[in-house]
């Protein structure tokens, strides 16, 4: 990419967009294009095909997306998988038929069989069952990287996947009913603190082991596969999809991830579990060896990241 290169980035607003822009900001390109949901309904496909037609952009990051813990997925499974959906497929057809020249597609390590071999190998796609309280989502972006490899082959594109582990860091979303583990962690050790109480309630038994990467780590591993196009030509063919998972390597129990998080909010109670609600998948840690092999590595360790997510939600 050229610092003078027109840039898209669909879901600009949301904790991985904000995080590709800042870095996009910070290294000097300076022609990102930018839509609210208000502006651009990208299910909307006539809206987003004038949007490609008006401004023909020659790089994609396609960030948005309808995501959300356990509840969320639960709860509304048909939003999840419709809404999914119809954001990749017309936004990929668009990049596609509108010339841009590569194309960066986000997904989910959710995609992956539920009791897959750990770590989690970019092959395990397709080899089992998926979590049944995700599977919506989790099928929505598996059809993404297929279109990506069906366009890259057909037509010659070069379309990315990357699948990232648990994501956390700035402008996450702390609400109960619809936020991931880590930022409901926050949000529960904060408001028990300040209320006095001596205890606070965390989903499960504690026992599943998560992965966790900074968004800002995510962001800087997102630029640097669009910038170093020569270091993924191998991921361009007919026998594998183009799909890399991007991860720092280590996970931690949720029961770890609890005290953690309450040592640096500073609530000094009880961590308490619910073993009458879900866990979810028991492990899901990423192989990221690809990663690795081409030069990348995270730089935010877990607490450091915590500390910085918690200064995040304290300025809301």
């Amino acid at each position: 990419m050229e610092r003078e290169s027109k840039i898209y980035v669909a879901g600009h607003r949301g904790l991985v967009g904000s995080a590709i822009c800042r870095r996009l900001e910070k290294d000097g390109f300076g022609n990102i294009l930018k839509r609210t949901s208000s502006e651009l309904d990208l299910r909307n496909q006539q809206a987003v095909e004038d949007f490609f037609a008006a401004e023909k952009p020659e790089y994609v990051f396609l960030a948005a997306a309808k995501v959300g813990g356990i509840h969320a997925n639960d709860t509304y499974p048909a939003d999840f998988i419709r809404d999914n959906l119809q954001i990749q497929t017309n936004v990929i057809d668009a990049a596609y038929r509108h010339g841009a020249r590569k194309l960066l597609f986000l997904g989910s390590s959710c995609i992956y069989p539920k009791l897959c071999p750990q770590p989690i190998k970019e092959e395990y796609l397709l080899t089992g069952p998926l979590e049944a309280t995700n599977r919506p989502y989790a099928v929505a972006k598996i059809a993404g990287i297929e279109m990506c490899w069906a366009y890259n082959r057909q037509y010659g594109t070069r379309y990315l996947a990357v699948m990232p582990t648990n994501l956390y860091g700035p402008g996450d979303n702390y609400d109960l009913h619809a936020s991931h583990v880590l930022p409901a962690l926050i949000r529960k050790a904060h408001e028990a603190k300040v209320r006095g109480d001596r205890s606070f309630m965390v989903w499960g038994t504690g026992t599943p082991r998560r992965e966790f990467l900074y968004s800002d780590d995510l962001a800087d591993a997102c630029v640097f596969l669009m910038a170093e196009a020569g270091k993924t030509d191998a991921m361009f063919g007919d026998h594998e999809p183009p799909l890399i998972n991007i991860g720092c390597g280590e996970d931690v129990t949720i029961a770890e991830l609890a005290g953690m998080v309450a040592e640096v909010v500073g609530f000094e109670g009880e961590v308490e579990f619910d073993s009458s609600k879900p866990d979810g998948t028991p492990q899901k840690l990423l192989d990221v060896s690809r990663m690795r092999g081409i030069g990348w590595r995270p730089n935010v360790a877990l607490p450091v990241g915590i500390g910085l997510a918690y200064k995040d939600f304290q300025e809301i």
